[in-house]
């Protein structure tokens, strides 16, 4: 036995509520879709990380403070992407290399 009204007046009734609440689920569905398209599709052009970081001192006048491997956890905030060569003319020029990341070693800097 089931917990439906016997008259045909409320199960019309339900049977209309139960299409608006299904058409509003298939919407809410529709809708998740798209977002998690567009999720994807910002992950697939998301650029490639960069190989080589540079932390930036705190103005725009202040040197720069360490040089990191790209994706070291111990990065600051202002960082910017560089290219190899960037990297060891930043380290030539004293600018100290990260101590977690080591990214003297990973290019062969030798100091001196």
């Amino acid at each position: 036995m089931t917990d439906l009204p016997p008259d045909l007046l409320r199960l019309r009734t339900l049977e209309t509520w139960l299409t608006l609440a299904l058409d509003d689920v298939r919407q809410a569905i529709a809708h998740a879709e798209r977002r998690e398209q567009e999720r994807q599709r910002g992950i697939e052009a998301r650029p490639p990380a960069p190989d080589w970081l540079l932390e930036l001192g705190l103005n725009r006048d202040a040197p720069p403070v360490q040089v990191h491997v790209g994706g070291c956890w111990n990065a600051g905030k202002r960082t910017r992407g560089i290219g190899r060569d960037e990297a060891l003319r930043a380290l030539a020029d004293g600018v100290k290399a990260c101590g977690a990341c080591r990214p003297d070693s990973e290019l062969g800097f030798l100091d001196g």
